[in-house]
């Protein structure tokens, strides 16, 4: 998959150095996996969640919630937004 943009992940984990190992795991698996479709994606990460597009990722042991649109038949994964627990519990995201 192509993941768009790893800079995000970046700019992430240099603010909140404790998720840096997680999501660095997180982009090389994805990078490294064709993903089908979103049940063929849940035997890899089988706590994703689909909500409405989107699909919310947890990561680094549910710290943050990495949200992501993902267009299957062009192998793209489009990051919208990295959050900590508390920042997506209060449902901003979803605007």
């Amino acid at each position: 998959m192509h993941v768009i943009t790893r800079k995000r992940l970046l700019e992430f984990s240099k603010k909140y150095s404790n998720t840096k190992e997680s999501l660095d795991r997180w982009y090389r698996i994805v990078k490294n996996t064709d993903f089908t479709s979103f049940s063929n994606l849940q035997k890899t990460f089988p706590i994703a969640d689909q909500v409405g597009r989107l699909t919310v990722f947890n990561i680094s042991r549910n710290k943050c919630r990495l949200i992501a649109y993902i267009v299957y038949a062009r192998k793209r994964i489009y990051i919208r937004n990295i959050l900590t627990h508390s920042e997506y519990d209060k449902g901003k995201w979803k605007e």
